[in-house]
C-alpha cells in the first residue's frame, strides 16, 4: 500500500536512513545535513533528496526545523515513511497550508517500501511513485470517515475568526493522516513551538497571531532559547536574542503562560490519571503519560497552538485505550548496587529497542525509583525513540495493561548498559562545564546537588550551571537552597534549558560539558559542538569540585 499524506512532486535520489531521526538536534536548519553524532548516517546530506526512514524519532521541535528547510530551500525533496509519523508530517502540512511550498509526504506498506528503498532514484508525481521498474499507485488520505461536532464545524466555517478556522483546519487533515474518527476534548496545552529552533518558528507564530490567534484553554509554554529578562546582560547577540524573545512574547501574547519550562509536570497542580491534555515536547509527553497516567500523543510544534486554540485534539493514538498497551517487553538485567545514573542509560537503551512502540519494563519491580529519576528514565527514551510512553512494572499507573499479541521479548544486560556508559562517556576526564538541568531541574534536585556540595566550591575552571523553570527557582530562593547553590559557584538560569542554550550563556571556551542527563549527553555533541562525559548526580557533583570526570563506569557497573 503507498498512501500520499500531504500533497508534492519530486524527482531526486534516494536516501535511506537506517534509523529513525529527530530533525531537531539532528538536522542542521541552514544546510540540511544530517549532524546527529550518533546516527549511523551522520554527515549524510538531505536536501534535495527524496528521504525514507521507518519514521521520525525524538523532539517534536522537527516540525519547525523541517518548515525552516523548506522555506531556505535546503528541504528533502519528499519525506517518505514505514510507519505512522506526525512531527515531519506537520512540519511538510504547514509548508503547504500557509506558505504555498508544497512537500510531498508518502506511507509505504512494508514490502512497497522495501522495494523502493532497492532503488536509486524515483519520480513522484500526483498518481505514482517510479522508479526503475517499480511503479507504484498512490492512494489519496481520506477525510471523509472524521465525525465533527457542531462546535468544530462551527469554528472550521470561520465563526472564530480566520486564524480558528485556519487551527481547526490543520487539525482535521492531521486527523485524517492519523487516521481518526473524531476530534476529542482536552484540558490544557503545553506549546513547545516557543524554542527558536530556525527563522520559521517565529515567521509561524506571527502569522498566527496577526491572524487573531486567542488560546481557548490554560495553556503553558515550554523552555524558551534566552533567558527572558537577562539576555542582553549576559551579553546574547541581538540577532539571536531578538526574535527568541519576540517568539516566546508571541506565543504570551495569544494568551500562553509564560512559564517558560521543559518540565510542565512541576508545576501544581499536575494532569490526573486519565486526564485527556494536548502536550507537545518529548519528555513531558511521556512524562505525563507514563508516570502520571495522563493522556496525551506526542503532538507536534505547531499542531500544539491550533490545540490549545480550540481544545480539541484529534482522538487517535494513545489517547485511545487500546493504543496504550506494550507492543515490546525489555526484561533487565539490574545490577545491585546501582546509581542514579541507572535510569536514564535504561530510558535510553529502552528507545534503542524500541524505536517505535510502547516498551514494557520488567525486572524493574524492587526498586523505587523517585519522580526525579521517572523524569530521567522518560526524557532519555524520547531521544531514541518516537514512542509516546512507556510503562515500567510495578511501578508506573498503567503497567498492568496486557501487552499487545505481537509483543516481542529483549533482554537488557548488564554488558548493554555498560557500553551506553562508555559510549556516554568517550570524551577527556578533563571538565570545563558541568549542565544540570535537562529536563529542567526540580527543587528536589537542586537540594540534593546543594547537600552533595556541601560547603564546597567549583573548581576554578570549570562552570557549573543549572537551569530551571521560574516556579522551581522561585521555590528554591525561599528555603535557602539558591543561596547555598550561588555559593558553591552554580550558576542558576531561567527560561532556558541545554537544548535551547546559546553562547555566551554556554561558556564559549568549554570544550569538555558534563550532564547527568542522558537527554543532553545524546543531542549535545551536535548542538553544542562539544564532547560529553555522563555520570550520576553525585558524579557530577564531584567533578564540578575536581574539574575531573570518573575514569572507570561505576562499580554497580563492573
Amino acid at each position: 500500500m503507498a498512501r500520499r499524506i500531504t500533497a508534492g512532486t519530486a524527482e531526486g535520489p534516494v536516501l535511506v536512513l537506517e534509523e529513525g531521526l529527530s530533525f531537531w538536534g539532528g538536522v542542521d536548519p541552514a544546510t540540511g545535513r544530517l549532524i546527529d553524532a550518533h546516527h549511523p548516517q551522520h554527515g549524510a546530506e538531505l536536501a534535495g533528496r527524496i528521504v525514507m526512514m521507518p519514521t521520525s524519532r525524538g523532539s517534536c521541535t522537527g516540525s519547525g526545523v523541517l518548515l525552516e528547510l523548506v522555506l531556505n530551500g535546503h528541504a528533502p525533496a519528499a519525506l517518505i515513511f514505514r510507519e505512522a509519523e506526525d512531527v515531519l508530517t506537520l512540519g511538510a502540512l504547514i509548508a503547504g497550508t500557509l506558505y504555498d511550498a508544497p512537500l510531498g509526504v508518502l506511507r509505504l506498506g512494508a514490502a512497497d517500501y522495501a522495494a523502493l528503498a532497492r532503488e536509486k532514484a524515483a519520480t513522484i508525481t500526483e498518481g505514482d511513485i517510479r522508479a526503475g521498474g517499480l511503479r507504484l499507485p498512490l492512494a489519496a488520505s481520506a477525510t471523509g470517515g472524521l465525525t465533527l461536532s457542531e462546535e468544530d464545524r462551527a469554528m472550521l466555517a470561520g465563526r472564530d475568526g480566520r486564524a480558528t478556522r485556519t487551527a481547526m483546519e490543520i487539525l482535521v487533515a492531521m486527523a485524517a493522516s492519523q487516521g481518526a474518527t473524531a476530534l476529542t476534548d482536552v484540558t490544557r496545552a503545553h506549546i513547545d513551538g516557543c524554542i527558536y529552533a530556525s527563522p520559521a518558528n517565529l515567521v509561524f507564530a506571527r502569522t498566527m497571531a496577526e491572524l487573531g490567534a486567542r488560546m481557548r484553554i490554560p495553556t503553558t509554554t515550554n523552555a524558551i532559547s534566552v533567558d527572558h529578562a537577562n539576555w542582553r546582560g549576559q551579553g546574547v547577540a541581538e540577532n539571536f536574542g531578538t526574535p527568541a524573545m519576540r517568539l516566546a512574547d508571541a506565543y504570551v501574547e495569544m494568551g500562553a503562560r509564560p512559564s517558560f519550562t521543559c518540565a510542565p509536570y512541576l508545576i501544581e497542580p499536575a494532569p490526573r490519571l486519565g486526564e485527556a491534555i494536548g502536550w507537545s515536547e518529548s519528555n513531558a509527553v511521556i512524562y505525563a503519560n507514563s508516570v502520571l497516567g495522563a493522556r496525551t500523543v506526542k503532538h507536534p510544534d505547531f499542531l500544539d497552538l491550533c490545540i490549545a486554540m480550540t481544545g480539541r485534539a484529534p482522538l487517535s493514538g494513545v489517547y485511545l485505550t487500546a493504543d496504550r498497551a506494550p507492543r515490546r517487553i525489555i526484561d533487565i538485567d539490574l545490577p545491585a548496587g546501582h546509581d542514579d545514573a541507572l535510569w536514564p542509560l535504561l530510558g535510553y537503551l529502552a528507545g534503542r529497542h524500541a524505536p517505535d512502540r510502547i516498551p514494557l519494563l520488567t525486572g524493574l519491580e524492587g526498586t523505587r525509583p523517585g519522580e526525579d529519576d521517572l523524569k530521567a528514565l522518560c526524557a532519555a527514551f524520547g531521544t531514541s525513540s518516537a514512542a509516546p510512553m512507556l510503562h515500567v512494572a510495578g511501578i508506573t499507573p498503567e503497567a498492568h495493561l496486557p501487552p499487545a499479541p505481537d509483543a516481542g521479548l529483549v533482554r537488557l544486560t548488564r554488558d548493554d548498559i555498560r557500553r551506553a556508559w562508555r559510549d556516554f562517556n568517550a570524551a577527556p576526564r578533563e571538565v570545563d562545564l558541568v549542565a544540570f538541568g535537562s529536563p529542567h531541574f526540580s527543587a528536589s534536585e537542586c537540594r540534593h546537588l546543594a547537600d552533595l556540595l556541601d560547603g564546597r566550591t567549583a573548581h576554578p575552571g570549570t562552570a557549573a550551571i543549572v537551569t530551571a523553570g521560574r516556579d522551581t527557582l522561585k521555590a528554591i530562593a525561599g528555603d535557602g537552597t539558591a543561596a547555598r547553590l550561588a555559593a558553591a559557584g552554580v550558576r542558576l538560569v531561567p527560561d532556558i534549558c541545554w537544548c535551547s542554550i546559546s553562547e555566551p550563556v554556554f561558556p564559549p571556551s568549554a570544550r569538555t560539558l558534563m550532564t547527568n542527563s542522558g537527554k543532553y549527553a545524546h543531542y549535545a555533541p551536535a548542538l553544542s559542538g562539544r564532547a560529553v562525559r555522563f555520570g550520576s548526580l553525585g558524579d557530577c557533583a564531584g567533578a564540578v569540585v575536581t574539574g575531573l570526570a570518573p575514569a572507570d563506569p561505576p562499580g554497580w557497573l563492573t
